[in-house]
């Protein structure tokens, strides 16, 4: 399955997409926050979200799937 992973540890501040959204290449699909910073990541493929595995506010380690395409 393709995923998407946080780049960055961080904390969730923003999640950009709902279960059932179409996203493209390039996507910002949720933004970090890191030291005072607000980083987006971006998907690596086109697809639909099939499960976001992450909430607003958790703590992210660089490497944790965030969100989950199909």
């Amino acid at each position: 399955m393709p995923h998407v992973e946080a780049h960055i540890t961080g904390t969730v501040w923003k999640i950009e997409v709902e279960v059932g959204d179409t996203v493209e290449e390039g996507d910002a699909v949720v933004i970090l926050e890191s030291m005072k910073m607000e980083m987006p990541v971006e998907s690596e493929e086109s697809g639909v979200v099939s499960e976001i595995r992450c909430v607003e506010g958790q703590a992210v380690s660089e490497g944790d799937v965030l969100i989950v395409l199909e």
